[in-house]
């Protein structure tokens, strides 16, 4: 297994994280996930640590609390060999102090989560969404307090924009306290929204990419074709409206590449998402989920070897999209790429 620093920090993580979103599911969106109990994530930790994958990311919301809980229960008699990661800030509730990033509530979801995950710390500790109604100051002040505390060791952020980031980081390094570490986003073939401005932002503000849902949200798992229908058993009949849209056409000619590339490598379609993915500029840790152990092994394929250029080459043109406003006016201007030019080709894999 690889490992890379967390953005600017000297925290080194695995390039592959595991994500315990099946763990406990319950409801709609997480049961459709899946129900892993304690005993099947323990099995699952055991085939992670004994790959190096050492990171493990949930969040309170999970399952209302029972995925802290399950992971907890899986890593049991061996914390010092993991990384833990979890989220707070979505609501919990309908009530009065169950959502947001205040001082009240972030002290109190760390607590809960100590307790959930049975640890007397948090390795990295992200806001799962921007709180608006919430000064940044009071939010990086009750942060601050957890990492002087010892009950956090880093602070992320997850889900943010660029100006909500840079806000964030201005507001600490002007007052003094920890700065964000990293962003946990949505990146994949076929959501590559991230390059054009949190990208740039995380490699001049030093924020490493914590990727989520790596495979377009169940879409780049080998078994959607052009011209086929979805398989009966997809979990996107029923969670498609909760993640990102995909535009047909675009996720036709992502998973055309795969398919071909697959036959020419003897690759499996999510292992060369994946390892596209390793490639990109900012990309510390790609968490990758699973229900069973077959997914999971097959999901450890995506490292110790890497795509060739033609390969690389292929899979950007396919995923490629028009840039957004304010940056499609000068996408093919040469006086503009000069001054502005583009981190994906500006800056080799080996500085991600």
């Amino acid at each position: 297994m690889e490992y890379r620093r967390l953005g600017a920090s000297g925290l080194e993580v695995p390039v592959l994280s595991f994500g315990a979103g099946t763990f406990g599911g319950s409801g709609p969106l997480f049961g459709a996930w899946g129900d892993t109990d304690a005993r099947e994530a323990r099995r699952l930790v055991d085939i992670c640590l004994e790959a190096g994958i050492t990171m493990f990311d949930t969040a309170d919301v999970y399952s209302a609390g029972a995925s802290e809980e399950v992971l907890g229960a899986a890593i049991k008699g061996r914390r010092d060999q993991v990384i833990l990661s979890t989220k707070t800030g979505l609501p919990m509730g309908d009530g009065p102090g169950e959502a947001g990033t205040s001082r009240a509530r972030l002290i109190t979801a760390c607590e809960d989560a100590l307790r959930r995950l049975g640890t007397d710390h948090i390795d990295l500790f992200q806001l799962h969404a921007f709180d608006a109604g919430t000064p940044v100051e009071e939010v990086l002040s009750a942060l601050d307090d957890l990492v002087r505390a010892g009950k956090v060791r880093y602070p992320g952020i997850s889900n943010f924009s660029g100006w909500q980031a840079m806000k964030s980081l201005a507001a600490a390094e002007r007052h003094g306290y920890p700065r964000y570490v990293a962003h946990q986003v949505y990146y994949s073939l076929v959501g590559r929204d991230y390059e054009w401005e949190l990208m740039p932002l995380a490699l001049d503000q030093g924020l490493g990419a914590v990727v989520w849902s790596p495979l377009g949200w169940g879409r780049l798992t080998g078994r959607i074709h052009r011209g086929r229908p979805r398989p009966a058993r997809s979990r996107l009949h029923r969670t498609a409206d909760y993640g990102p849209p995909v535009d047909d056409e675009l996720l036709y000619r992502v998973t055309d590449a795969l398919d071909e590339i697959a036959e020419e490598t003897g690759k499996a379609v999510p292992q060369i998402a994946l390892n596209w993915l390793l490639r990109r500029p900012t990309v510390s840790s790609v968490i990758v989920g699973a229900r069973t152990e077959e997914q999971l092994r097959q999901n450890l394929g995506a490292v110790g070897w890497t795509l060739d250029p033609e390969h690389m080459a292929k899979l950007d043109a396919a995923s490629v999209k028009a840039a957004p406003y304010p940056y499609f006016p000068y996408q093919r201007q040469e006086g503009f790429a000069r001054l502005n030019p583009s981190p994906v080709r500006a800056v080799p894999p080996a500085a991600a």
